[in-house]
């Protein structure tokens, strides 16, 4: 009770003093941890999305599984709205310098429902200009017959699903593999890199349209120019996964990944507007035989 009396003529002669209990444990800083960290590894730490701000977000935003033979497994899939759609497009088509796009728009809420449509659009797309490209190339001439090439809408799907599933998976493998050999090295989920994979396409789409211009000079720069963005960001994505592994199979990961992508703007182009197309002739209508009758007087 001494110590209360002590207390209560302390308070009366000074208002403002504040009291502290002996039970109490005393608070630790909380940047007393982050001190002891060094200034490189946060900011590898923010590009890669390994900080205590994504491990609250991926907290708070988790969700419980259902069964994967339900349908309200693959429906968490496509929970997005056209606000998010767009904005992820929107990041594909500008990326932003150090930004990474997993962090920055995927791993909230990774979808398959952007990257689905997106391919679905770019294989019409790319059938259809190219189609339209052979025609305006022939048009005029008179032994040019055109016949629509419907198994480029065929060809096309194969080659893009194809790319857009097989190399993620193949990535993603790779990835794991090397999680075991180096501690450093972050492994993204499947649906994060099939995500990027399937929004970095979505530039080829206006500049699949464009591609009808019968000019090869114009197409091959547009061409390059979609390439360097949508390969711009695979590589501010996926090089700051591998950076910490062996300089040689950080750089050959880095340098496939772009190989791939532009093996299949070039290869679309080649194909599908840049292939010779052989003229149809026009059909002959074979001469009837005429007898005449000759009369002699």
């Amino acid at each position: 009770f001494a110590e209360f009396d002590d207390a209560a003529n302390l308070l009366a002669a000074n208002p403002d003093a504040t009291t502290i209990s002996i039970d109490e444990p005393a608070e630790i800083p909380k940047n007393q941890h982050s001190r002891r960290q060094e200034p490189g590894r946060e900011e590898d730490d923010e590009l890669l999305g390994t900080d205590d701000s994504d491990k609250t977000e991926l907290l708070a935003g988790q969700k419980k599984s259902a069964p994967f033979w339900t349908f309200e497994y693959y429906q968490t899939f496509f929970d997005v709205d056209t606000y998010q759609v767009l904005d992820r497009i929107k990041g594909s088509v500008f990326p932003v310098p150090g930004k990474n796009f997993v962090r920055l728009y995927i791993r909230s809420n990774p979808d398959l429902y952007g990257p689905f449509w997106i391919c679905a659009t770019l294989v019409f797309t790319i059938a259809v200009s190219g189609n339209l490209s052979n025609f305006f190339i022939h048009l005029g001439k008179p032994t040019y017959h055109y016949v629509p090439e419907f198994r480029k809408v065929s060809i096309a799907a194969t080659t893009i699903y194809a790319y857009a599933w097989l190399v993620p998976l193949a990535l993603w493998g790779f990835l794991m593999w090397r999680n075991s050999k180096v501690m450093n090295i972050v492994s993204y989920s499947f649906l994060e890199i099939v995500c990027v994979y399937g929004y970095s396409l979505f530039i080829y789409i206006p500049t699949a349209i464009l591609w009808i211009i019968p000019q090869k000079v114009v197409r091959w720069v547009l061409v390059m120019f979609s390439l360097c963005l949508s390969g711009s960001v695979l590589v501010m994505t996926f090089w700051p996964a591998v950076r910490d592994d062996n300089r040689r199979i950080a750089l050959a990961t880095v340098g496939t990944i772009v190989l791939l992508h532009a093996l299949l703007a070039v290869g679309c182009l080649a194909y599908f507007f840049d292939a010779p197309e052989l003229d149809f002739p026009a059909p002959v209508i074979p001469a009837h035989n005429v007898s005449t009758v000759v009369t002699k007087s």
